[in-house]
């Protein structure tokens, strides 16, 4: 896609992404169909990163919640989010994408160990790259670390993938008048207390000047008109 808008983008994909109608697991139509919208995009020449979550699996807030120690809760919630990578992986290479994972937590006999030149090599050699475990450490979200990761790579943009078609002033299912906001700086996102990313990882994309487009990853074809540049979703950056 030489016309692209996005060449080297960031993808968060939550663990929810993967799972079907029951909302946990990983669900092989649902992991057929976010495989096929990456393996078009990265078809086309654009660089992906992608960070993805664990919450189809496990929630480590939730279980600390229940009385698991949050530093072990958060723990298990990061091998989560390696399932999901490696499930992914799986299927974006049975479609000829070659992809590798890097993990935060040393696990060499699975993947690669997250090494940001490493990282930014197979960028550039075409490679899909998925991050999992998050930060490698407890007390991070992977809002957070896909904000990380955009910055250490110099991605152009972090696409957020949702359900919805966007940012709207208050929940469309349960509001039907609710708003969608086309754009907002990320002064608004925190001063309206907007549940688009954490605090933390508003904060890290506004610091590096990283556009976040939330959009909605399960209308076909979305993905690809938001590398494009196209008017879908929310964009949140500074103040155009």
């Amino acid at each position: 896609m030489p016309d692209a808008r996005y060449q080297r983008i960031l993808l968060k994909l939550s663990g929810e992404s993967l799972a079907g109608k029951a909302r946990f697991g990983i669900d092989s139509e649902r992991l057929e169909a976010v495989a096929s919208e990456i393996g078009e995009v990265a078809s086309l020449g654009v660089r992906i990163g992608i960070v993805v979550g664990g919450g189809n699996l496990f929630r480590g807030l939730e279980a600390s919640r229940a009385g698991v120690e949050r530093s072990t809760a958060d723990t298990i919630g990061m091998l989560a989010t390696v399932m999901n990578a490696l499930s992914l992986q799986d299927v974006l290479e049975n479609r000829g994408v070659v992809t590798r994972v890097l993990t935060a937590i040393k696990m060499d006999q699975v993947a690669e160990p997250f090494i940001r030149r490493r990282a930014v090599r197979h960028l550039e050699k075409g490679r899909v790259v998925i991050f999992a475990a998050g930060t490698g450490n407890p007390y991070f979200t992977t809002d957070t670390c896909a904000a990380l990761r955009a910055s250490e790579l110099s991605a152009d943009i972090i696409l957020k993938a949702t359900k919805v078609d966007g940012v709207y002033d208050s929940d469309p299912a349960t509001h039907p008048g609710a708003t969608r906001f086309a754009h907002l700086t990320y002064r608004e996102v925190r001063a309206r207390e907007l549940k688009v990313m954490d605090a933390t990882a508003i904060t890290m994309a506004q610091e590096h000047a990283t556009p976040i487009l939330v959009f909605n990853f399960k209308t076909p074809g979305n993905f690809q008109l938001a590398v494009n540049g196209e008017e879908v979703g929310t964009l949140i950056s500074e103040e155009p």
